[in-house]
This record gives C-alpha cells, sequence and structure tokens, in this order.
C-alpha cells in the first residue's frame, strides 16, 4: 500500500458524496452531490481539489490546481533562498601543537570569523595525552582570547571521547 499523499486529493481521487462545493471565486454553493461538483468543474475546466477532508460533508473547491501548486512550490522554493544558511567552518588543533601552527590556524579562524562565519575548534587529543586535558583547555582559552572582538564564544564542551571542541560566531555587526 503507497504511503498517504501530503497533496489534496483532486479530481476523479475525491470519494466521498455529498461535498460542499465553493467556486471558483470564493462562494460557498452548498451541499451537492460528488457527480454534480465535478460537472461544474469540468464545465468551468478547472479542477474539484478537497481542501477540508475531515469535515463533514468533505468541502470541495473549484481552481485551478495547476496553477495554486507552481505557486505554492515558487514561494517556498522563495523562502529556502532567502533561508540564511549557515557556513561552519572547523580548526582542528592538537594539544602540543607548535607555536607557529597555532598561529596559522588561529588566523584562519579570525579569517573565517570576519567573513562571517561560524567556526568550529577542535582539539585532537591522542593515547596519553588524553591524561592532560587542561593542555587542551589552555588552547581553547588561547583562542577565545586571541578572536576577542573579532568573535565571541557560543558553546564550550568540555572532553567528549577524545576530542573537546567549542563553537565560535562572528561579533555583531555595528553600524
Amino acid at each position: 500500500m503507497a504511503p498517504p499523499s501530503k497533496e489534496p486529493r483532486i479530481n476523479h481521487r475525491i470519494r466521498k458524496s455529498p461535498v460542499r462545493l465553493i467556486d471558483q471565486d470564493g462562494t460557498q454553493l452548498g451541499v451537492v452531490a460528488l457527480d454534480q461538483a465535478k460537472t461544474r468543474a469540468n464545465a468551468a475546466r478547472l479542477d474539484l481539489v478537497e481542501v477540508g477532508p475531515n469535515a463533514d460533508p468533505p468541502v470541495v473547491r473549484i481552481l485551478d490546481w495547476g496553477k495554486v501548486k507552481f505557486e505554492r512550490d515558487k514561494k517556498n522554493k522563495e523562502s529556502r533562498r532567502k533561508a540564511a544558511t549557515i557556513d561552519l567552518k572547523e580548526v582542528k588543533y592538537r594539544p602540543t601543537i607548535d607555536p607557529h601552527d597555532y598561529q596559522i590556524k588561529t588566523d584562519r579562524a579570525l579569517r573565517f570569523l570576519r567573513e562571517g562565519k561560524k567556526v568550529k575548534v577542535t582539539i585532537f587529543f591522542r593515547y596519553r595525552q588524553l591524561r592532560r586535558p587542561e593542555l587542551g583547555v589552555a588552547i581553547l582559552d588561547k583562542v577565545s582570547s586571541a578572536i576577542e572582538g573579532v568573535g565571541e564564544v557560543e558553546t564550550r564542551s568540555g572532553l567528549e571521547g577524545r576530542q573537546m571542541t567549542m563553537i565560535l560566531n562572528p561579533a555583531p555587526q555595528e553600524d
């Protein structure tokens, strides 16, 4: 059996009779037999769409379903396009990172923040380094002080498995 469709029932898919009919202008025509509603829709060269399937009797409307569906899809596509996509960039550190490597990675994180992107700072621990989580905390503290003014700390987690993470947001723009 096919899963129930999210689309309303249209034309021949409508089964219950009688139905409450609304014409293309929005005028309520009352309770009529399903065959009579289909005849009126065909005469107007439009579709019969079930808009209130749970009502008693079901509510159907005469309209151009292709046009309605096109407008709805167009609106959904537009809203998806307008929705802000959040770019999350990740910068990975190790607890025993060289000062030069630390500087390069921190500069990269600063560049991402200036571009308006979120940054995930991850400290990876290996083997015996897991016994010294304070090294990772020190690096996270150092990074959070380095991004002062350019970004702000959103979340900061402790040691989870073999890694420690911190999420940075770009600082709000001042007009």
